[in-house]
């Protein structure tokens, strides 16, 4: 119980110091857009962005680009899951897959993805469907990476057992690998969602007609300064909230693994 609530003690005072600095540096910004120690037009005061964030979000401006992205965001990330996580364990338990398959893999695997969106662009234009396709290529490779390393570092123990006790192969899938894979999988799941909101940013900023990333260039061109630092502060909630979610979701479904790993075992 006393540790449980150090932890929560340790938890609200990191906390409270990252929110401290942010409002310091927030504070810098107002002080010095108002003395002009920099140039008000490209730094407004951040009183002035706050403004310029609740009327938009009042308005539905804001929310309603971001539902857009998150809607593409959402469709490319859960593609990515279906697919890579069931072909990872295929190929990290079949060792003739994964030698057939891993000179394909090293090769695409380093091939960044905003290098993508121009071969995208060309093949589907610039609707949605081009910007799903390429966050799902940017989030497969480390959903997909972290199955096959996941399933390939299963204890050849835990599967002599489970074959012992007479599982079939879907059973040891299930059972088995799949339970033991589920860290490995949930880091590469937490690894590719920053990689895919700043995929999603990135296409719509250079082939969209709506969404977060579009309308804050659209702002910037525009020399709308301060409603640009709005949805430049609103993609920064985005993807907080989404990372502080993950984070949630693996706490919760995968509190065996940090109690077993808390014991040494």
């Amino acid at each position: 119980m006393e540790q449980g609530s150090i932890r929560l003690y340790q938890l609200a005072l990191r906390k409270t110091k990252s929110l401290l600095f942010f409002a310091f540096l927030a504070f810098l910004m107002e002080i010095a857009s108002r003395l002009r120690l920099v140039s008000p037009l490209y730094f407004p005061p951040f009183s002035r962005i706050l403004e310029s964030f609740s009327e938009l979000t009042l308005a539905g401006v804001l929310p309603m680009q971001l539902l857009h992205s998150l809607l593409r965001m959402a469709c490319g990330y859960f593609l990515a899951v279906v697919v890579m996580i069931p072909l990872g364990i295929v190929i990290g338990t079949h060792r003739r897959w994964f030698l057939a398959l891993d000179p394909l893999l090293e090769l695409l695997r380093p091939l960044p993805p905003p290098a993508i969106i121009p071969i995208a662009i060309l093949f589907l234009g610039i609707g949605d469907g081009m910007k799903i396709s390429v966050v799902f290529f940017a989030c497969s490779f480390p959903i997909l990476t972290n199955s096959i390393d996941g399933s390939r570092l299963v204890h050849p123990l835990f599967i002599q057992t489970g074959e012992t006790l007479g599982l079939s192969r879907f059973e040891l899938l299930r059972k088995i690998t799949l339970p033991a894979a589920s860290p490995q999988i949930v880091s590469g799941l937490r690894t590719s969602l920053p990689i895919c909101l700043i995929v999603t940013i990135l296409a719509e900023m250079i082939g969209g007609e709506d969404g977060i990333g579009y309308w804050t260039l659209k702002m910037q061109r525009t020399f709308s300064i301060p409603e640009m630092y709005a949805g430049v502060l609103v993609t920064g909630f985005m993807g907080y909230f989404l990372n502080r979610l993950l984070w949630s979701l693996e706490a919760r479904f995968l509190a065996w693994h940090q109690g077993w790993k808390k014991t040494g075992s």
